[in-house]
């Protein structure tokens, strides 16, 4: 087994604190990615960096390429060593990290369960891609060195208009892309080619939060919703105007969805929320979902996060009706009281949740009697629309 050397980077936090260790993105430096986000984390956390071989501070370039398992074999060598200065062997430590990082850290909840408390997993994915792009990619680095993959990188790396608006963050980061040593990057991608834990993400019993960035194509939010949902406790945020390397992008934003996940994972609200968001992309969709998520603002979290836990994590999961039943009260309801944006976002739901056409033309006519023939016209009106346009995209991507 080969086992590569990983630096550590201290990025604040005294020895006293809990550790929380945090992963590198491929081709980036643990300084440029995680600076500003850690500054925020560091009055509760000693917080511990690594950077991949080849990377910022790690100059230590292994003869012979690793595998996802013996990266994180080295980055838990260096846990042993940071731990040990502590004067905690062998304990437990909170993780976070991005793309490649974050497969570590799927590695490591694999493997050492019981090692990890909580983690969260940004812009990563369970298996990236088709293995042969990951050789073709070490292939060019090795023979061209890295400074070939920076136009690509910088176009896969932000969002749209993210360098105009922010030279200096995007400068330092294609920098140490540039910097990064050709045989350790091209090693890194070949651990990557032969990542997929797609089948074992069940085991994972860890409280889990994936990151999402909702404009990145490295690693889309649908690869992150996979992880989230086959995971035993897991729940998704995606990130509206961020690419690939979020604690760069929106230190402040990752910042305080990291405290908050550390800090209250493990509590009833949040498994009520990880259920709830299970029981809303079941009824409603990924792709109305997705977009409700993205959309969210500091304004909105706190309602958006008391509709998921009740609504959805308490009324929805009850064990009394089946979601035919309650799709039926709903549009019941939505007719009543006269709110149709939402009639028509539980039209959508009812088809999904198994009623025909038929069995809603039947409850808008009960309705006629009993809420009032101007509701059930305008119930017919929008149920009509929506039907229509579910014929014609029937998983309701649009």
């Amino acid at each position: 087994m080969i086992t590569p050397e990983v630096t550590g980077v201290a990025m604040g936090g005294g020895p006293g604190l809990p550790l929380l260790l945090l992963g590198p993105s491929l081709g980036t430096s643990a300084t440029a990615l995680w600076s500003a986000a850690a500054s925020d984390l560091a009055d509760a956390w000693q917080v511990v960096a690594w950077d991949l071989p080849g990377h910022g501070h790690n100059p230590d370039v292994p003869g012979e390429g690793f595998t996802m398992a013996e990266l994180a074999e080295g980055v838990l060598d260096l846990v042993d060593r940071v731990q040990s200065e502590r004067g905690d062997a062998g304990g437990a430590f909170a993780y976070a990290g991005v793309s490649i990082g974050g497969a570590v850290g799927q590695q490591l909840l694999l493997d050492v369960p019981a090692r990890v408390t909580r983690a969260v997993l940004l812009c990563t994915a369970a298996r990236f891609g088709d293995p042969s792009g990951w050789h073709e990619r070490a292939a060019l680095v090795r023979s061209s060195g890295t400074p070939a993959v920076v136009p690509g990188s910088a176009e896969r790396w932000f969002a749209p208009g993210f360098l105009d608006s922010h030279p200096e963050i995007g400068a330092t980061l294609l920098d140490s892309l540039q910097a990064a040593d050709r045989f350790g990057y091209a090693a890194a991608c070949e651990a990557l080619a032969g990542f997929d834990v797609r089948a074992r993400l069940g085991e994972v019993g860890t409280p889990l939060l994936v990151i999402a960035g909702e404009d990145d194509i490295a690693a889309p939010p649908r690869e992150g919703r996979l992880i989230a949902e086959s995971v035993q406790h897991g729940r998704l945020v995606v990130l509206p105007g961020v690419g690939h390397l979020a604690p760069a992008e929106a230190p402040e934003r990752v910042a305080q969805l990291v405290r908050e996940h550390l800090t209250t994972g493990t509590s009833p609200e949040g498994r009520l929320h990880a259920a709830g968001m299970r029981v809303r992309r079941k009824v409603l969709g990924d792709s109305h979902v997705d977009r409700a998520e993205a959309s969210r603002t500091e304004f909105t979290d706190e309602f958006q996060d008391l509709i998921t836990r009740y609504a959805w994590g308490e009324i929805w999961n009850r064990p009394g009706l089946d979601w035919r039943s309650r799709s039926l009260i709903t549009l019941t309801a939505m007719i009543a009281r006269g709110h149709h944006d939402e009639f028509a976002m539980h039209v959508r739901a009812a088809r999904r949740n198994g009623l025909t056409t038929d069995e809603i033309k039947e409850l808008i006519l009960q309705c006629a009697i009993y809420c009032g023939v101007p509701d059930a016209n305008t119930a017919f009106r929008i149920a009509q629309s929506v039907l229509d346009e579910l014929d014609e995209d029937p998983e309701g991507t649009r």
